[in-house]
């Protein structure tokens, strides 16, 4: 502010200096030639004057934008770093170089390539913004902003290249969302190792492309592996159907195993009952013919042993137990036709009357 104005002072001294001694240069002819000229001289130097402030005034103006900040160098030397705002300075003197302080965003498009030696071509947006207090150390280790860029520039294509050199071709295709965040990490301790003067902010992988070649390879061998993960599925699928009509039919045979067995096990059951029946009416039968009949009785079964003798030979038993079978069966109807020694004699049935 103080060489502000002492830069007006003088600016203003010497516009009133070189108005004075064009006046005394007019005034020194008039006495020469022996006219009087004063009246000329002064509007002409007022006109010199003026001409000389509309040239010199405008540009000691220096404006500072919003969202910038100015390095003053005077005679090449650097003096301040000025704020935004209007400032006035013999332009003749001191310069004012604006560097921008807002969120930089460099786009970067290059060629890099994989583990597998893949090329691919990348596109990726970077972000940073540069630190308004180390101003003068930019310009004095870079010199400008733009120098500035390009050397950060450099260093994330760098370290992308190196970072995405480290995966096969189709790992980075799997894994491209992770690929990125890493690739910031990288850039930003890159970044801190070494005094850029800046904020980095991001770096985003926005597209690998790899070749057309490369990439009708990968769709094919994906179509493959979805058809054989199809294949599979559907052999699984005929497996459980299989399974499902093993399962079933197991079923079935074992409800007819059940069945048969069931069934015989009724059988044995009837047979087994119709044997205690005959035997009990054989008991009944030798009961009523005589014969002796010892009864026993083992795990609440009664047991039945008849004693045979000389005199009870079972025979009559058997004859008896025909007899009572074939009067079970009997229908009450005669035979008509008997047969014996002497021929045989039909019955001829006579008519109700």
């Amino acid at each position: 502010m103080i060489y502000t104005f002492i830069t007006a002072i003088v600016f203003i001294a010497l516009i009133a200096t070189g108005a004075a001694f064009l006046i005394y240069g007019f005034v020194q002819k008039a006495k020469n030639t022996g006219k009087r000229i004063i009246p000329v001289a002064v509007p002409a130097a007022m006109i010199a004057v003026g001409l000389i402030l509309v040239i010199l005034i405008p540009g000691s103006f220096h404006t500072v934008e919003a969202g910038s900040v100015a390095l003053v160098k005077q005679l090449g030397v650097i003096v301040d770093v000025e704020q935004p705002g209007t400032y006035f300075d013999f332009y003749l003197t001191r310069k004012y170089e604006e560097y921008d302080v807002k969120v930089q965003q460099v786009e970067i498009q290059t060629e890099a390539y994989t583990a597998d030696a893949q090329s691919m071509d990348i596109s990726m947006v970077l972000q940073f913004q540069i630190d308004s207090a180390k101003v003068e150390e930019i310009a004095v280790n870079y010199g400008s902003l733009e120098a500035l860029t390009n050397r950060i520039q450099s260093v994330a294509v760098e370290r992308t290249k190196a970072t995405l050199s480290q995966y096969q071709a189709e790992k980075l295709i799997e894994e491209r969302d992770r690929v990125s965040p890493k690739v910031q990490t990288v850039i930003n301790e890159e970044m801190q190792k070494k005094e850029y003067c800046v904020t980095f902010n991001s770096t985003v992988l926005t597209d690998i492309t790899f070749s057309e070649a490369f990439e009708a390879a990968v769709e094919a061998k994906m179509m493959a592996q979805q058809e054989k993960l199809q294949a599979q599925y559907e052999n699984e699928k005929k497996k459980e159907q299989a399974e499902a009509a093993l399962y079933v039919a197991e079923q079935e045979a074992k409800a007819l195993v059940a069945k048969a067995q069931a069934e015989a096990d009724a059988q044995v059951a009837l047979a087994q009952s119709d044997a205690r029946a005959i035997m009990l009416k054989s008991v009944e039968i030798a009961r009523m013919l005589g014969y002796t009949v010892n009864q026993t009785t083992v795990e609440e079964e009664v047991i039945y042993d008849i004693v045979f003798d000389e005199q009870h030979t079972g025979s009559d038993i058997a004859d008896y137990l025909k007899y009572v079978e074939y009067i079970s069966k009997w229908d009450g109807k005669l035979p008509q036709v008997v047969t014996g020694e002497n021929g045989f004699m039909i019955t001829v049935p006579m008519p109700n009357s």
